[in-house]
């Protein structure tokens, strides 16, 4: 479902690991994690109705970091907690999303994803990250897409920004097809809480 066009989030996203250590001076037997930022990441979702309106979602908590591998690849590992799912200024919509027929937070509190290693390349320059999205219970291959950086480093300076659309309906969201369309594109915008250690 994360059939993603570049812009996610981001979700993300995510690889504003892209600057850590280089392969390099990345010690061989070992690894670090690089967590993201919660008070500037953003992530969120945007689901449009049948009429073109846009409504935006967010996920006010979430946790998550990136791991560089001993072999200077990378991986994300992302939870987003559907239980404090917000469509700011809506508190119908609100209901909604948390409630059984979008997320249903009582029942799968919480949104996963882990991505394949890559190369930290893939923020420098933008382009795919590969990965598995557990929603609903459900799991499916998905992909990011992450835009071309706008600062030298990315992640700390500013947002890596990923998005990754998926279509509902594969992971059970399938219920108000006539109101709103099937595609969810989750829209990720991540920093880093340090830079990584030399």
């Amino acid at each position: 479902m994360w059939a993603v066009r570049a812009a996610w989030v981001g979700l993300l996203l995510m690889a504003g690991a892209a600057h850590a250590a280089p392969p390099s001076s990345v010690p061989a037997a070992t690894s670090q994690a690089l967590a993201f930022d919660t008070a500037t990441s953003r992530f969120g979702f945007e689901i449009r109705t049948r009429l073109g309106q846009r409504i935006e979602g967010i996920f006010p908590r979430f946790e998550g970091n990136i791991e560089v591998l001993s072999d200077g690849r990378h991986q994300v590992h992302l939870r987003m907690f559907t239980r404090y799912v917000e469509i700011p200024g809506k508190a119908r919509y609100t209901g909604w999303m948390r409630g059984e027929e979008f997320f249903d937070a009582a029942r799968y509190p919480v949104v996963e994803f882990d991505s394949l290693p890559y190369w930290p390349e893939v923020v420098d320059k933008g382009g795919s990250i590969q990965g598995r999205l557990i929603l609903r219970g459900v799991s499916h291959p998905e992909t990011l897409r992450v835009e071309p950086p706008q600062c030298a480093r990315a992640g700390y300076d500013c947002d890596v920004v990923s998005r990754g659309t998926v279509q509902r309906g594969r992971y059970g969201m399938d219920s108000w097809q006539l109101a709103l369309s099937d595609r969810v594109t989750f829209v990720l915008r991540a920093r880093l809480s340090e830079a990584p250690k030399p």
